[in-house]
């Protein structure tokens, strides 16, 4: 069986609304989950652009924050982070 193409494949099994990934918290299978350290931060929001999953906003005090709703805990922001202020801890802590 041959697959269709991007141009061919019937439309309607297409999502066109934007944003509806809000309605999946896809944090719940989450075993490791990212904390920061507010004394190491530099706020320079490397964390925020590297988050695959756009679960990293900044606060009111110019922090990033995880919104661990969507965060699949999958520690890109970790590795990232230039200044050592994120580490992965297990979720049950």
């Amino acid at each position: 069986m041959e697959l269709p193409t991007w141009k061919t494949i019937n439309h309607a099994c297409i999502v066109f609304e934007a944003g509806n990934s809000k309605e999946y918290l896809t944090g719940d299978w989450r075993s490791m989950r990212p904390e920061r350290e507010d004394a190491k931060c530099v706020k320079c929001g490397e964390c925020w652009m590297y988050c695959p999953d756009a679960a990293i906003y900044q606060d009111e005090q110019g922090y990033y924050a995880v919104d661990y709703d969507y965060c699949k805990g999958c520690g890109i922001c970790a590795r990232e982070c230039k200044h050592g202020a994120i580490t992965m801890v297990e979720e049950s802590e």
